[in-house]
């Protein structure tokens, strides 16, 4: 047998093990989901933010199909060997803690979305000055804002119940796009940014894929850079505002960007974006990946408009119309490639190249 005969039957078995691996995971955060679903009777959206959602129901099982797409996806790019299986089954007690954990803080969170309780975080972030006032508040109703441990410790798990455990395959879109760009390429030496990196969980991602590129993560949480720092230890962690970076001009090969535009007010997103096309180097990379929009998939735009009648997403009516491209050309990159998966798109687009 020759030699890529082998490398493609190894990559096929271990795309057939990371699909074996993420059903188990999709079923217990789905589980999870319908358990915390049933427990707070939160099936309805609150009476005041019900009249937002007006388009019509998806076709009878549309949402499954997509959902399924997410995971198809993850395992073909494994199978493929653009990037090595990222799923790992947690050892039952754990995984079982995970889920009381979840379950129990969905009570708090109904209470607080019943009472429209946004701005509590305000307190736990201390004095006003150090945070942006947008970033001083609970979304998704989440306990703790950004600013507590046990926020940053269940916020993963609280992404994968939302989404049936299709969270992580849905953003590895972005990192499909960033990979098969750089495939073939040495990766030594070259710096990447994850922008927004939360609790680590996509550095970690970053990782697996790129073991010999310099890793670097900025948040300005302190609370989940702490909770990054405890997995992801090859990474160096950076506090630091998306408006205003600590990186020199032209400094960094790619940077990664999830779930971060959705969240912020339309006002900041050229300055975020411009900060992005600042610190890359000319032909570097952006790999953003962030809620699809109601042009990328018609069908599902009930959920869209539901997501911020569910949780508390001020800003997500303002994305969910921008234009990306343009904003992003504004900032000196132009789009190379998209994808999209479920609830999620991605873009790759490169600083300097022609549209």
């Amino acid at each position: 047998m020759k030699r890529s005969d082998t490398n493609r039957s190894a990559f096929a078995g271990e795309g057939r093990a990371h699909a074996a691996r993420a059903a188990v995971k999709a079923a217990w955060w789905g589980a999870t989901g319908a358990v915390a679903r049933a427990v707070t009777r939160s099936r309805a959206a609150p009476a005041a933010a019900s009249s937002l959602v007006r388009a019509p129901p998806p076709p009878k099982g549309f949402v499954r199909r997509a959902w399924l797409v997410a995971l198809e996806k993850d395992a073909r790019d494994i199978a493929l060997g653009i990037y090595p299986p990222m799923v790992k089954v947690n050892h039952p007690l754990k995984a079982l803690r995970r889920a009381a954990d979840i379950i129990d803080d969905a009570r708090v969170v109904e209470r607080r979305r019943g009472r429209s309780g946004a701005r509590e975080a305000r307190e736990d972030a201390g004095p006003g000055g150090a945070y942006p006032a947008y970033y001083r508040q609970n979304f998704h109703f989440q306990s703790g804002g950004w600013f507590t441990s046990e926020s940053a410790r269940r916020y993963e798990a609280q992404v994968e119940t939302l989404f049936g455990g299709a969270g992580a395959a849905m953003r590895r879109r972005a990192l499909s796009l960033l990979a098969q760009a750089w495939r073939g390429r040495d990766h030594r030496g070259l710096a990447i940014l994850d922008l927004a990196c939360g609790s680590g969980a996509f550095l970690g991602d970053l990782a697996l894929a790129f073991p010999r590129a310099r890793l670097i993560g900025a948040d300005l949480s302190p609370a989940y850079l702490a909770e990054a720092a405890r997995s992801q230890r090859a990474a160096a962690l950076v506090q630091a505002t998306a408006e205003r970076l600590p990186f020199a001009d032209g400094s960094l090969a790619a940077v990664t960007c999830v779930y971060l535009f959705h969240e912020l007010p339309e006002k900041v997103r050229p300055v975020v974006a411009a900060e992005i096309g600042r610190v890359l180097a000319p032909g570097g990379l952006l790999a953003f990946a962030d809620a699809i929009q109601p042009v990328d998939e018609p069908r599902l735009e009930r959920l869209l408009e539901a997501f911020p009648a569910y949780f508390h997403e001020p800003y997500f009516e303002s994305y969910e119309k921008t234009d990306l491209a343009a904003l992003f050309a504004g900032a000196g990159l132009a789009p190379l490639g998209q994808d999209q998966a479920f609830l999620t798109k991605a873009m790759l687009f490169e600083k300097g190249a022609r549209p």
